[in-house]
């Protein structure tokens, strides 16, 4: 199990806290200090199934004075969010062949409560 993480972000942390309180095994992904591909971000995408900009928060600067109003192709959008990893929605929780944007933080537990097996 994975999470995109933002140890900034209240909603990211309790994110972390559940999946703490469930299992032990959880790599914490910092996507500020280490930004993702793009090619990551299009395979988060992918596990999400949605479209690249309905990842993008659209309260970030960088989407208001940049980016809006403005059309952007898939590749153009999964670059940007690379580029500008502010501007990802988080926190994200993927596993095997499942992603989830935890918002609330308790989506997190489908991944407990559907899985036969603990991680």
């Amino acid at each position: 199990m994975k999470i995109i993480h933002n140890p900034r972000c209240r909603k990211s942390r309790e994110t972390l806290d559940l999946i703490i309180s469930n299992t032990n095994k959880v790599e914490i992904i910092e996507y500020l200090k280490n930004p993702l591909t793009a090619k990551e971000i299009e395979d988060i995408v992918n596990l999400l199934k949605i479209e690249p900009e309905k990842l993008i928060r659209k309260n970030e600067v960088y989407y208001k004075e940049i980016m809006k109003g403005k059309k952007f192709n898939r590749d153009e959008i999964l670059d940007i969010l690379s580029k500008q990893p502010k501007l990802i929605e988080r926190p994200i929780v993927f596993s095997k062949n499942k992603a989830i944007i935890c918002r609330p933080p308790e989506k997190v537990l489908q991944f407990f409560n559907q899985e036969s097996d603990h991680y």
